[in-house]
């Protein structure tokens, strides 16, 4: 396996078309000897071969060059995600590496604490409505600004854990508990849950949360289609095993 991760620039390069071995030698930058130890590597393992004096890969070593850059491409997002590992729980990690692939990872700072909240309330305010669940406030107090209008004419439906649910009810005078009050927000109380999720009317987002102050420390969303079904799926999940919020 090592072997083959060592040789993955040559793999990548005979996955985009087949070469001959001086265009090899340019594509990767080595000499003629290592080329040569390159496609003696390639042949040996049934990797490649040469055809009408060009190499290409075999079935077999397509199937290998596809499975390295996979490899590679979930190396590069489990770095990119590394910052919300720390907040969620760890059973759930490698489910949202695919998904968030080419998410948007906002972090907060020093120089910006508030960043990944300012990020959620971007999102929600371009959302119609939204679903979603999470260990603390979705919206924290002081954030609802009325001139926004984050919750006036928009539908949304909430999984809390129950003592965030009682916060709710002793902050009675928020603009979310209004809006639960009219009827906006339906709010329903699990006992446990794994991180933050937020379903936009076009994108999806995970919020990692501190667990002693329950400030937002990081904010991961994208709009791939991949991270819809995934989202979409672990809501239905987790709501399934809620509890409705009497009034």
């Amino acid at each position: 396996m090592i072997d083959i991760v060592r040789h993955g620039d040559l793999l990548r390069a005979l996955l985009a078309e087949p070469l001959e071995r001086r265009d090899l030698e340019a594509e990767l930058e080595v000499s003629k000897a290592t080329s040569h130890r390159f496609v003696r590597w390639l042949e040996e393992h049934g990797y490649g071969e040469r055809v009408d004096g060009r190499y290409r890969l075999t079935g077999l070593g397509r199937v290998v060059a596809d499975g390295v850059c996979k490899f590679e491409g979930y190396l590069r997002t489990a770095r990119r995600l590394d910052p919300l590992f720390e907040y969620i729980c760890e059973d759930h990690e490698e489910f949202v590496i695919e998904p968030f692939a080419d998410a948007t990872v906002t972090v907060a700072t020093p120089s910006d604490p508030y960043a990944p909240i300012a990020r959620f309330l971007s999102l929600l305010r371009e959302s119609e409505s939204f679903r979603g669940f999470n260990t603390t406030h979705m919206i924290p107090p002081g954030a609802e600004d009325s001139a926004d209008r984050l919750l006036e004419d928009r539908t949304a439906e909430l999984v809390y854990v129950p003592d965030a649910v009682e916060a709710l009810r002793d902050e009675s005078d928020t603009a979310l508990a209004t809006a639960i009050d009219e009827g906006n927000v339906a709010v329903r109380t699990r006992d446990a849950l794994p991180y933050g999720l937020a379903l936009f009317d076009d994108r999806v987002g995970i919020g990692g949360y501190d667990e002693e102050t329950g400030t937002m420390r990081v904010f991961v969303d994208t709009d791939a289609a991949i991270a819809r079904e995934w989202a979409t799926r672990v809501f239905d999940s987790i709501r399934a095993d809620s509890r409705p919020v009497s009034s």
